[in-house]
């Protein structure tokens, strides 16, 4: 059985409180701690028979009271069979409890999943949701919530955070006329959540000037290998912005063995880079011919840790500096 209860009293009148509950899950949400976590999204405004859900984890609005409870009824199908549910209560004039209960019970592989990952990524959301609570009301939080170790890993791979995955090479007319010719085309996205930034330059630096640490390794060991064999080293170092619009940012290089252009574009609801490169010589598609199985998983890590560090950047702005890890 599934019985978890999260609260915290907060020392406002409840007057304050209750329009949070009633924007959640739609544009503009007050409560549910995005871009850090997937976002909750309905269908409608919060009302009976409303559906959505947060990621995987699916619920339909099965009881409603304005600016005091909403309880969610969990789907078929999904391992969860129960509900998870808002209160807001006054507590005296000057005091109000928010909380949120969840019950039911898992079957199938949710037996193990639940108490293995779930639970712990439940309990983090919740307890960030409440900090966003206060800070939305202006009165915190004084000691924002920390996400324990294995929060963290479970977020680290992949579990709660954002993941690229590849995708058609968009039609961009930066990414169009990049190069006269082009030998190798690929694209990768991240879907982009509210709070996340919408200027494509941010998003271009976060993925090019902060790599992840064993892409770094990988590319020094570029760097000790190439030299040899006649081609310039710290070529992947140079990209630079040679053309943007208003939503998407092109960077390249030009070497003698290939040109490479990387699009970086902002779509209202993703971020997608797409890469396009042109050969030059038998030494260009020797070399290229060695990059090119891990070229894709290079572009997904950075694109992915780009995604989870802007999203903890805004965490940290929204919460103070306090935040900072």
């Amino acid at each position: 059985m599934i019985h978890n209860v999260h609260e915290r009293l907060l020392p406002v009148p409840v007057e304050r409180v209750s329009p949070l509950l009633d924007t959640i899950g739609r544009p503009g949400d007050l409560l549910w701690p995005s871009p850090e976590w997937v976002p909750m999204v309905l269908d409608r405004p919060v009302s009976v028979g409303a559906a959505g859900g947060h990621g995987p984890i699916r619920y339909r609005v099965t009881g409603y009271r304005a600016g005091r409870s909403v309880e969610f009824t969990f789907e078929p199908g999904m391992g969860l069979d129960g509900t998870h549910t808002f209160v807001i209560e006054p507590v005296g004039p000057e005091r109000t409890l928010i909380r949120h209960v969840a019950r039911g019970s898992a079957s199938g592989s949710m037996r193990l999943v639940w108490p293995l990952a779930v639970r712990w990524l439940h309990d983090a959301v919740l307890e960030d949701l409440f900090d966003r609570a206060e800070s939305a009301l202006g009165i915190g939080p004084e000691r924002p919530a920390r996400w324990s170790p294995w929060v963290r890993l479970l977020r680290g791979v992949g579990f709660a955070g954002p993941s690229a995955r590849s995708v058609a090479v968009p039609a961009t007319p930066l990414l169009a006329d990049a190069l006269p010719r082009v030998d190798f085309s690929d694209a990768h996205a991240v879907s982009c959540r509210p709070g996340l930034p919408a200027d494509p330059q941010v998003w271009a630096d976060a993925v090019f000037r902060d790599p992840p640490k064993w892409v770094v390794a990988l590319l020094g060991l570029r760097e000790a290998i190439v030299g040899l064999v006649g081609i310039a080293r710290g070529g992947w170092k140079s990209f630079d912005t040679v053309a943007r619009s208003e939503d998407e940012v092109l960077l390249g290089a030009d070497e003698r063995h290939l040109d490479f252009r990387a699009s970086v574009l902002r779509e209202p609801d993703r971020v997608v880079v797409g890469t396009v490169v042109r050969l030059h010589s038998a030494r260009g598609r020797a070399y290229f011919a060695l990059v090119r199985p891990v070229h894709p998983v290079i572009v997904r890590a950075m694109l992915t840790r780009a995604a989870r560090r802007l999203a903890g950047r805004s965490r940290a702005e929204r919460l103070g500096a306090q935040w900072s890890r």
